[in-house]
């Protein structure tokens, strides 16, 4: 039986992969969409590039031959053969086996510049916005992700997908969804949308303290934003919260209409910038 020439397809069938859905593994399987995606990270021999979610190592083998070198990180221990087979060729690579999301990513050395991936269905919003947040020389992201992710990540204030992941985000990176990806170039065949979304850091990620009072502010999204600010947040953390109070209601109010905005308006409809503007002032 002849093998395949993909390099996906062949390790599918070498290792006796069995994709785990509880895992969101949807393998890349068209060789076709890495340099869509090398191109949207605008890959340079000086990067170093963290990918979340090896798989089975053809956009890992992608990024090791063009990079400086190449973090992988996956979680499925089932996968290590495959991925050894993709990076043993490169020594400029570091296979990372274990979770992303609790793996320390400040460890990482040499300290990525970039992150590229095809990221887990499960996880997507949260790995991007860690890196933000945990890795402050990344300067791009490019990842495939649920086109529902995408679009909330990318949302603009005032829209239905705007929210706690949007601000973020924003408050840090330029966000864009880049373009749609086909369902065919997965194995198996996802049965949600794809979409390639990019982000360009253009300052130093949220503190933890603007990141709590967003979350705050979006905690009661259908309330104004004021209300919702007096049941969920408590502007001097040192101190036992008092929700509902009334205080910290008209503290809230007073701050809005001294930066020309609506008394009563809601967070949904405050962009990013507005929101922080509303944090310092209220500090």
């Amino acid at each position: 039986m002849n093998e395949p020439v993909q390099p996906s397809l062949r390790r599918l069938r070498a290792f006796d992969v069995r994709p785990n859905r509880e895992l969101g593994q949807n393998f890349l399987i068209d060789s076709n969409i890495l340099d869509v995606i090398g191109r949207a990270a605008e890959l340079a021999p000086g990067d170093v590039v963290l990918e979340i979610g090896g798989g089975l190592g053809v956009l890992s083998e992608h990024l090791a031959e063009r990079t400086a070198h190449t973090h992988v990180i996956e979680l499925d221990l089932g996968l290590e053969a495959p991925l050894r087979d993709a990076l043993d060729p490169h020594p400029n690579t570091t296979l990372h086996l274990g979770d992303a999301m609790t793996l320390d990513l400040t460890a990482l050395h040499p300290p990525p510049t970039k992150v590229v991936a095809n990221l887990p269905y499960g996880i997507a919003a949260g790995a991007i916005l860690r890196t933000i947040e945990e890795l402050p020389l990344v300067t791009r992201w490019v990842a495939m992700v649920q086109k529902e992710v995408g679009e909330r990540l990318a949302a603009k204030a005032g829209s239905d997908a705007y929210g706690i992941p949007s601000v973020i985000a924003q408050l840090a990176c330029d966000v864009r969804v880049l373009r749609p990806v086909s369902r065919r170039v997965f194995h198996p065949v996802p049965n949600v949308d794809s979409v390639l979304v990019g982000l360009e850091r253009t300052g130093p990620a949220a503190p933890a303290a603007l990141r709590a009072f967003v979350q705050a502010a979006f905690a009661h999204r259908r309330k104004a934003l004021a209300r919702s600010l007096s049941l969920a947040w408590n502007p001097d953390p040192s101190q036992p919260a008092v929700r509902g109070g009334g205080d910290v209601r008209e503290r809230v109010r007073e701050a809005l209409e001294a930066l020309d905005l609506r008394a009563d308006v809601r967070a949904e409809k405050l962009t990013p910038e507005q929101l922080r503007a509303l944090w310092e002032r209220l500090r």
